[in-house]
């Protein structure tokens, strides 16, 4: 009973997790938007903020759902659970690294994911600026395909997800992970956007996101190891 719980959170604390720990990145892509839409309405400008995350969300949990079925697919069908496991933990460390500043692989990554991005850009900027709920849910749901490594890390982590439904689970919970850094550069809540700006905690962050890397290609390649 224990073990099957513990099956079922250790995961969805894992994503969340990787969602916090990936502040900085968060800042970078997101920050931006959210401070448009903090600035957007006087009245209705933090009601946005929190519909354009929720639209977000929303889309990273489907994207988990299609993820974690490939995953389930290749791991029961061509037994690769244990290369999808080292791919993300390969793609945690390539994120810690491109977080300290050493190595920028992850920026291929991203520019392969702009073929997409370009096709449906159009429509987010149809959405702009936002005038109404509906708009910044849509927004969200659409901005939830950007091409981003951080996304990319977390998703390479679900396609490991033992059910469809977990995958979904999973990439919400990471979601969820990265509400601070989106909300407080939107919110502009000075000293704590500060707090997560800093470059000491950005630093924390990416070594403990490297040894999590590290713990998950380790876990792939000797699963009966004693951890």
């Amino acid at each position: 009973m224990t073990e099957g719980l513990l099956s079922i959170f250790a995961p969805l604390g894992a994503m969340f997790g990787i969602g916090l720990l990936g502040t900085g990145h968060c800042f970078a892509m997101c920050g931006g938007i959210t401070s448009a839409l903090g600035f957007a309405s006087d009245r209705g400008g933090r009601r946005f903020i929190l519909a354009y995350n929720l639209g977000r969300i929303c889309s990273y949990a489907c994207a988990g759902v299609v993820v974690a079925s490939l995953g389930y697919a290749s791991a029961h069908y061509l037994a690769l659970a244990p290369w999808l496991r080292a791919m993300a933990g390969f793609l945690l460390i390539a994120l810690a690294l491109n977080m300290l500043g050493w190595w920028r692989g992850l920026s291929y990554l991203e520019k392969a994911g702009g073929l997409l991005w370009r096709r449906i850009m159009p429509m987010a900027q149809s959405l702009l600026p936002v005038r109404s709920l509906r708009s910044a849910i849509l927004l969200g749901l659409v901005w939830g395909w950007l091409p981003c490594g951080l996304v990319y890390t977390a998703l390479a982590y679900a396609v490991t997800a033992e059910t469809p439904l977990q995958g979904m689970a999973q990439m919400a919970a990471f979601g969820f992970g990265t509400l601070p850094a989106v909300l407080l550069g939107g919110l502009s809540l000075g000293k704590l956007a500060e707090l997560l700006r800093s470059r000491k905690l950005r630093l924390i962050f990416a070594l403990l996101l490297l040894a999590y890397g590290i713990w998950t290609l380790w876990f792939a390649v000797f699963p009966h190891h004693p951890h």
